[in-house]
């Protein structure tokens, strides 16, 4: 959809049964390279993002008067604003529009806790200050203060979200929506839309999977070859063991478990440093890319994966075992030191 959506069919569609509540967004406009998203103050009640988290103000509230503007937290660290200070508009996308608002200053009344998506990047203002900055925005510049006389409804705006009262009702509503006769209307869902986006990326998730298993059969292959090695210098210890009553399946199981040990180790030292290494990158991918990782234990989909890489390290343990068990006593004893 690239035509935007009237405001009549707006209001229309927020009073539908089943319709909880309605969120217009306006776009089109920037400064200094972040997106200005005209909106209204239920965006700040009802809009949930992450673990439905609500959105938190770090200093100020939301917009209450039409020049009113709240930052995300990445403006307003970078472009160091604080309250009260005023910032000006410019029509179009990017760090060079072709229209500045410089007469229309909007004052920052809020800025928005980190939230580690686009909100971070995103410069908010009330519907009204859209339509008061645009009002012969191309002709003839209009004071702000004779705007606020005049009725500032918007005539259009660029999309609404929709939160319902029934989750059951949502493919109802799509299709309802997508047939609307007053004007042609998209309804998405963008869970739907972000797992098609995943689907897409599934080709690199695989290769990623198959890195990993290299990498973990590589971790065991050494594991194997420094227990061998280690073997061959501990012949004589064996011995020693054998010679004082413990039995093959006693030493047998003494490799096993070191086996066993030194894979739980590597797997409990792997999910700390990661752990670790996320601690200390996050704030950097977060304002680099807008990715908030989680710092967690594994998921319900891991702890099979470590299960499988544990019994892998049981099941290399069986080989210096064998090893083990085929060496003699006599061979031991007479290992030179």
């Amino acid at each position: 959809a690239t035509s935007n959506v009237a405001w009549s069919s707006y209001t229309d569609i927020s009073t539908w049964p089943g319709v909880r509540w309605a969120i217009p967004i306006s776009l089109g406009d920037s400064h200094r390279g972040y997106r200005v998203m005209g909106t209204s103050t239920d965006y700040f009640e009802h809009f949930r993002y992450a673990d439905k988290r609500r959105l938190g103000f770090s200093e100020g509230g939301p917009f209450a008067e039409t020049l009113d503007a709240v930052l995300g937290a990445e403006v307003a660290r970078k472009l160091g604003y604080r309250l009260g200070d005023e910032l000006v508009v410019t029509h179009g996308i990017g760090t060079e529009g072709f229209d500045d608002h410089d007469n229309h200053p909007f004052k920052v009344t809020g800025i928005l806790a980190p939230t580690g998506t686009p909100v971070d990047r995103t410069v908010h203002v009330g519907l009204a200050g859209i339509e008061a900055m645009h009002m012969n925005w191309n002709r003839v510049e209009t004071d702000l203060r004779r705007a606020r006389g005049q009725d500032l409804t918007p005539r259009q705006i660029t999309a609404f979200l929709l939160g319902l009262d029934n989750r059951l009702a949502a493919f109802k509503l799509q299709r309802d929506i997508n047939q609307y006769g007053a004007e042609p209307l998209l309804a998405i869902f963008p869970g739907v839309a972000l797992q098609e986006l995943w689907d897409l990326m599934r080709i690199g998730e695989q290769a990623l999977r198959v890195v990993s298993i290299l990498v973990a059969a590589a971790a065991l292959a050494g594991l194997l070859a420094v227990s061998l090695a280690g073997l061959n210098e501990r012949r004589r210890e064996m011995a020693v063991l054998r010679s004082v009553g413990a039995g093959y399946r006693h030493v047998m199981e003494l490799l096993i478990m070191e086996s066993a040990l030194l894979t739980l180790v590597g797997i409990a030292m792997g999910v700390a440093m990661q752990n670790l290494t996320l601690w200390a990158l996050q704030p950097w991918i977060v304002e680099r890319f807008g990715l908030l990782l989680p710092i967690s234990l594994p998921t319900a989909g891991e702890w099979p994966l470590l299960g499988g890489l544990m019994t892998a390290g049981l099941l290399v343990g069986l080989v210096p075992a064998w090893r083990c068990y085929r060496n003699s006593l006599a061979d031991g004893l007479s290992t030179r030191l």
